[in-house]
């Protein structure tokens, strides 16, 4: 059977167009669902007002749903499942409880009739279409993993063992004495360098000490070698050396 679209229909058309639909199709579903009209001759004649009239409200739903559209572009959803050994799940996630968790997740109210997906029964990735227009479709993607086990994208914490926890304890103490350490070291003045002295490091000590006149042997010798003659003289002369009395 003909009909002519009153409403756009996602996967079938836009409003005005007139399209060939399985007889069970046009009157249980598009007809009574005020989607579509018989194609008679006379609403035939109406088809390019209903088309221009759609045209301009899809443009006004369109910029009204691109925000929605993009915060739903690349969404992840997880859901956790029990499952069998073959990996089919003891029960199903349905476009309801994606609804939902696409709320919680975005805060954006979506029915679960604009979800686009068969219930999901096995583990794994799957993508589900949300209706928003019949020009805006994002997909989603929704994973289900076995229940108990890590979520996907992380790793499983490991329990933490008694063993682990003394182990924990005792880095910890660790950590707090090298801290103190770190802390006494940077509060006490550096010592003097106590490195050995080096024939280099010796010669820069002595350059930078005063230096000392040292008379060698030889000179002390000769020096009261003059002395004492000088005294003998004296003495020759009449004159008394000091603390020697005449006549001895």
């Amino acid at each position: 059977m003909k009909v002519l679209l009153i409403k756009d229909v996602y996967k079938l058309g836009h409003a005005g167009d007139i399209k060939r639909v399985a007889d069970g199709y046009g009157r249980n579903y598009l007809i009574p669902q005020r989607l579509a009209v018989l194609a008679t001759p006379g609403a035939q004649r109406m088809a390019d007002g209903i088309r221009s009239k759609a045209n301009a409200r899809r443009t006004v739903l369109n910029e009204e749903m691109a925000t929605v559209a993009e915060s739903l572009k690349d969404l992840t959803l997880q859901f956790a499942s029990k499952a069998g050994d073959t990996g089919k799940l003891y029960g199903s996630i349905t476009t309801e409880m994606i609804a939902d968790a696409i709320k919680e997740k975005t805060g954006t109210p979506i029915d679960r009739h604009q979800i686009v997906a068969q219930p999901i029964r096995t583990l794994g990735e799957h993508v589900a279409r949300i209706h928003l227009t019949v020009d805006l479709t994002p997909e989603i993607k929704v994973i289900v993993f076995r229940e108990g086990e890590a979520t996907p994208g992380t790793e499983a914490a490991e329990p933490e063992t008694p063993k682990k926890k003394a182990s924990s304890k005792e880095a910890a103490a660790v950590v707090e004495s090298v801290e103190a350490a770190t802390e006494v070291v940077a509060e006490t003045p550096e010592p003097e360098s106590s490195e050995p002295e080096t024939p280099k490091k010796k010669a820069s000590k002595k350059e930078a000490e005063p230096e000392v006149a040292v008379e060698s042997v030889e000179e002390v010798v000769e020096k009261t070698a003059e002395k004492t003659d000088a005294e003998v003289e004296e003495t020759i002369s009449g004159e008394t050396p000091e603390g020697v009395e005449k006549g001895e």
